[in-house]
């Protein structure tokens, strides 16, 4: 796997705070939770893909690709909640919340199967 440089392992992990505080603002203010979450994910989505795979293991490949659908299901999640605030859209209710749910099964299924694999390489 490529590895990102220290700044942008900083963003990264930021992003991903973002990601955090968003969802968990979005319960009381729902307009601060959205553009925290959207801001986390819109930095944290890219910063991930740089991340490349330049190896023969299929099994990596195919963790890697799961890894960047959870990605888009990030961005996906963003999209839900711009439509719930904006209210527009189909997704007028807590739709968001089955997207980030299979956003972090995703990305956490990978990030605990994709060192493994390397590992065994």
């Amino acid at each position: 796997m490529k590895q990102l440089t220290p700044l942008q392992l900083i963003l990264l992990q930021g992003a991903a705070v973002l990601m955090l505080a968003g969802a968990a603002v979005f319960l009381l203010f729902p307009l601060w939770g959205t553009v925290l979450f959207t801001l986390g994910a819109v930095v944290f989505v890219p910063l991930q893909m740089l991340q490349r795979y330049e190896g023969q293991s299929f099994i990596i490949r195919r963790l890697r690709r799961q890894q960047l659908l959870g990605g888009i299901a990030f961005l996906c999640t963003a999209c839900c909640m711009i439509m719930q605030v904006g209210d527009f859209g189909f997704a007028r209710r807590n739709e968001w919340v089955v997207c980030l749910t299979v956003a972090c099964i995703l990305q956490l299924y990978t990030a605990f199967r994709i060192p493994a694999e390397l590992k065994k390489e």
